[in-house]
């Protein structure tokens, strides 16, 4: 497992292996959740699955399709990030850590 940032904003990365498949975990923020699951196999576009009025999704598909294209392998990502009453500020800390930890896959 990976993390980045503090307190309500720590998010955690979290890889399982499948057979030659690979299981991303993303949660962080005040209340992880399930929010939304993109799968990313090679060559194809990603497929999103987004709960209502959530935005997971948009740093599950920067984690799936970072590491299919890296590992050449289909991926999935799964999770969520919550934090009550966000601010503006909070979501821009929240996706500088999101980015963080795509960066160390």
């Amino acid at each position: 497992m990976i993390t980045s940032g503090e307190g309500k904003h720590k998010i955690w990365l979290e890889r399982f292996e499948i057979g030659q498949d690979t299981v991303y975990i993303l949660g962080g923020g005040e209340k992880p959740h399930i929010g939304g699951a993109v799968i990313c196999e090679p060559g194809k576009n990603p497929q999103t699955i987004s709960l209502k009025n959530h935005h997971d999704y948009e740093v599950l598909e920067l984690v799936a399709k970072s590491a299919c294209k890296k590992f050449k392998k289909t991926v999935v990502a799964v999770g969520g990030i919550h934090i009550d009453n966000a601010s503006k500020k909070d979501i821009e800390i929240i996706l500088k850590n999101c980015k963080e930890l795509v960066s160390c896959i």
